[in-house]
């Protein structure tokens, strides 16, 4: 009984080895996806390449090891794998109508609805945004001009031009950049900073001001960042229609929110203030009345702000 016994354990190990052998020497290979489109709606094929703003953490920016990393270089590498596509990504700065004219890039990420012109197709908004008003307390009043807030802004930013038009200039406590306008929040200089939410949002999650804060009101419509296309590019247009809608049903879009944001992102309930419904007219001023690509991270900011995702995760 007892050879019989030692007989089968010596067959299962060598049954095993057996099996072991055959796996070292087989590795899996993943089947090719197949790219769903090809020259000329993407100009080389394999390949997408993708127009991002370098300056605008945590939408995109250069981390400690000069490489860009943010949302949108992940939502851009994810965007190319939905398309069977391999990704190239460009800092394109705020010019992004440029690089997709001069076929520098076939899709520009991290547009601001409404923001282009006729000849460029912007695709939904994966990404909600709005200026957003920003407490300590996340159970705190939504201000009103009678109630004599104090907001810290960063000065010549949208931000800081809608909180002077709805609470005056005398509410206003003015800092050259948004860390410093949450650096004020955290000390008690001020009773809110105001920004745009997604940016300010990553300021928070990221821990670096020391402020621990909610948003608690938007002091415009929400909106959102897109994707862009050139118009007459159809074939394309349709594709990234597709692969951003399946990456929104997906939840590829809701990890990304969480990775670099620190939460769920859904702007859809939050309150709004007095004067977010009276801006129809206003926002096209507000763009004229601030200088071009304000409120985003600065070119000494970005590489502070924008994080790998080690970094990301172990926040």
């Amino acid at each position: 009984m007892r050879f019989k016994a030692l007989a089968v354990c010596c067959a299962a190990v060598a049954a095993v080895a057996a099996l072991t052998g055959c796996a070292s020497q087989e590795s899996y290979s993943p089947p090719e996806a197949t790219p769903v489109v090809s020259s000329p709606a993407i100009a080389e094929d394999g390949v997408l390449r993708v127009g991002v703003n370098g300056q605008a953490a945590p939408l995109a920016g250069a981390n400690s090891s000069g490489n860009l990393v943010g949302f949108d270089v992940d939502l851009a590498a994810a965007l190319a794998d939905e398309l069977g596509l391999k990704v190239e990504v460009t800092d394109v700065g705020t010019d992004g109508a440029s690089a997709l004219s001069d076929g520098t890039v076939d899709v520009v990420l991290g547009v601001e609805q409404d923001s282009m012109e006729s000849d460029v197709w912007e695709s939904d908004p994966y990404l909600q945004t709005a200026v957003a008003l920003f407490s300590q307390d996340p159970n705190a009043a939504v201000p009103t001009d009678e109630s004599s807030p104090t907001i810290a802004v960063q000065t010549s930013s949208t931000s800081s031009w809608m909180a002077e038009n709805e609470f005056g200039s005398d509410a206003l406590v003015r800092v050259n950049g948004l860390s410093e306008a949450f650096e004020a929040l955290s000390s008690g200089q001020a009773d809110y900073a105001a920004s745009d939410a997604v940016r300010g949002m990553y300021v928070v999650s990221s821990g670096s001001t020391g402020a621990s804060a909610s948003i608690i009101a938007l002091m415009q419509q929400p909106s959102g960042y897109c994707a862009a296309i050139l118009d007459s590019n159809a074939q394309l247009k349709q594709a990234v229609a597709d692969a951003l809608s399946n990456l929104v049903d997906g939840g590829m879009v809701d990890v990304l929110d969480r990775k670099w944001l620190g939460s769920d992102w859904d702007l859809s309930s939050v309150p709004l203030t007095a004067g977010a419904t009276s801006q129809t007219g206003e926002e096209e001023s507000a763009e004229d009345a601030v200088a071009e690509g304000s409120e985003e991270a600065s070119s000494e900011t970005a590489g502070n702000n924008a994080v790998t995702p080690e970094e990301a995760a172990a926040a």
